[in-house]
C-alpha cells in the first residue's frame, strides 16, 4: 500500500483555494470577480461551458468513466466513493452556508447566463467539488509511478468550475469552495479504495457486479433527465453509448474462464 500512500502535505493543498475564497468574500470581490470571470469567458461560444460543466455532473462523470470497471476498477471505485462523501460534503455546506447565488443578488441581464436563474445555495459549487474529487480520487489511488499522467484531469476540473462562473452559476468563491473540499473528498475516496484487495476486483465479483447496476441506473438516468443543460445532450447520448458498450463487455467477462496462475 506504500505504493499509493497520500504525501502528508497533500492534505494542506485544499487550503490555498479555501483562502483564496476567505481573502475575495471578505475583501468585497465577491461581485467583481464574479463579473469579470464571467464576461472572460464569454470568448468562447456557451457549448463549450455547458459540456464543461457536463464533467461536473455526478451521473455524467460516472458515465463517462464507466470503462474503467473494466480496465482500473480501483480508479472507479475510488471516484464513486469519492462521489459519495461529495455529494454529502456538498449537501451539508450548501445547507450551513445558505448563500445567494449570482442570479439572487445581481440584476437580471447584468451577466451572462445559460440556462434557468438558479438562486440559493450557492457555497460550493457542487460541480466544482464533483470535478476535483474524482481527479483527486483517481489521481491518489494509482501507482505513485502513474500519477504525473493524471495531473491534467486537474485541469479539467479547473475548467468545469470556471464553467460554473460561465453559466452564471456560482460566484469565484463558490467554485474554490467546490475545488479545496472536492480535494479532500477525493483524498478519503482514495483512501477507502486503496483498502480494498485485488481480488475483490475481479469482475466475476459483488462489487464489480455493484457498479456494473450502477452502469444501468446511469444509462436511465441520462434517458430521462436532461442533466443540466439541454445542450448537453449530445454528451448523455455519447454516455449511454459509453455505458452499454462496457456493459457488453463487462457481460461477456461472466463467461471468460480467467486462467490459474501457475505454482
Amino acid at each position: 500500500m506504500n505504493n499509493k500512500a497520500i504525501p502528508a502535505f497533500a492534505w494542506f493543498i485544499p487550503l490555498a483555494p479555501l483562502a483564496l475564497a476567505f481573502l475575495i468574500y471578505f475583501g468585497e470581490f465577491q461581485s467583481s470577480s464574479f463579473l469579470f470571470v464571467n464576461g472572460f469567458t464569454q470568448k468562447l461560444p456557451d457549448t463549450v461551458w455547458a459540456w464543461l460543466t457536463f464533467f461536473g455532473n455526478g451521473w455524467g462523470l460516472f458515465a463517462l468513466s464507466f470503462p474503467l470497471l473494466i480496465i482500473a476498477p480501483r480508479l472507479l471505485s475510488a471516484g464513486i466513493f469519492a462521489g459519495a462523501i461529495g455529494a454529502l460534503m456538498s449537501t451539508f455546506l450548501k445547507r450551513a452556508f445558505d448563500l445567494p447565488r449570482p442570479a439572487g443578488v445581481l440584476t437580471d441581464g447584468s451577466f451572462h447566463r445559460i440556462g434557468e436563474a438558479l438562486l440559493y445555495k450557492a457555497f460550493p459549487s457542487g460541480h466544482t467539488l464533483t470535478a476535483f474529487a474524482i481527479a483527486s480520487a483517481f489521481y491518489f489511488s494509482a501507482d505513485k509511478n502513474k500519477r504525473k499522467a493524471l495531473l491534467p484531469l486537474f485541469l479539467l476540473a479547473l475548467l468545469v468550475g470556471l464553467s460554473r462562473n460561465a453559466v452564471g452559476a456560482h460566484w469565484l468563491t463558490d467554485i474554490l469552495g467546490g475545488a479545496g473540499f472536492g480535494i479532500w473528498c477525493g483524498m478519503l475516496g482514495a483512501l477507502l479504495a486503496n483498502q480494498l484487495q485485488e481480488t475483490q476486483l475481479g469482475p466475476k465479483k459483488i462489487w464489480p457486479h455493484l457498479i456494473a447496476l450502477g452502469g444501468v441506473v446511469a444509462i436511465y438516468a441520462h434517458l430521462t433527465q436532461v442533466m443540466d443543460l439541454e445542450l448537453n445532450l449530445p454528451l448523455q447520448y455519447l454516455s449511454i453509448v459509453i455505458v452499454a458498450t462496457t456493459l457488453v463487455f463487462y457481460i461477456k467477462a461472466q463467461f471468460t474462464q480467467i486462467p490459474s496462475k501457475a505454482k
